[in-house]
């Protein structure tokens, strides 16, 4: 079974060479702190980053130079600041290459619900809108169950949702994930976790084809 590192680790082995890459709250925000050192790739904030690095040691910390989390980062050398305008333009433009999100439910068709939790103050939905209506290429990141040990892997998503059939691939701590045209495929198991452990913790439809691999973080 993974932490959130490890889901990140994993999620880091799916962005390319030369890729625009958005992260979002949570889990994808340590995405950057595992890509290789032998390909370029430039990570955006929606708050007005462009050329984001990993977390910075403690004591190197820049209060002035955070991430949509307000989370202090460090930059990479070429990294750019802009206004939320440009950032947007950029989102909308379809000008990123891979977005990264958490989420609370997503359903078998790629729906996803990653905003409000009903019962508790939110100030909306926020850039999450953008990036599920603009995006080609949505992976997500994500605890396979909730605290009760119920499925977040779901038949249909039971919040609000943000975007509908937009995600394409899920990572969480216990499997890689693909949805399809017939639901949840499974394509990797993480370690120590059994095929059968992931049915159990999978409300959707899941196919599961052969015998499926180990992650290789």
């Amino acid at each position: 079974m993974l932490d959130k590192n490890g889901i990140a680790k994993r999620i880091a082995k799916e962005v390319q060479d030369g890729y625009y890459v958005n992260l979002g709250i949570g889990i994808p925000t340590l995405v950057a702190n595992y890509v290789r050192d032998d390909i370029e790739v430039e990570f955006q904030s929606e708050n007005g980053v462009l050329g984001m690095g990993p977390f910075p040691f403690e004591g190197d910390e820049d209060a002035d130079i955070i991430n949509a989390g307000k989370q202090t980062i460090t930059t990479l050398p070429g990294a750019s600041f802009f206004d939320s305008a440009l950032s947007f333009s950029m989102i909308r433009g379809q000008h990123v290459d891979l977005t990264i999100l958490g989420a609370m439910e997503v359903s078998e068709n790629g729906d996803i619900a990653n905003w409000k939790i009903p019962g508790k103050m939110v100030k909306g939905m926020g850039g999450a809108m953008d990036l599920v209506a603009s995006a080609e290429n949505i992976i997500v990141a994500m605890m396979h169950t909730n605290k009760h040990g119920e499925s977040k892997l779901l038949k249909r998503c039971s919040l609000p949702l943000t975007g509908v059939g937009c995600v394409k691939k899920i990572v969480t701590n216990l499997a890689v994930v693909e949805v399809t045209d017939r639901g949840f495929k499974l394509l990797e198991r993480a370690p120590g976790v059994s095929v059968e452990d992931i049915k159990n913790a999978t409300e959707g439809h899941l196919t599961i084809n052969g015998d499926i691999p180990e992650m290789d973080i």
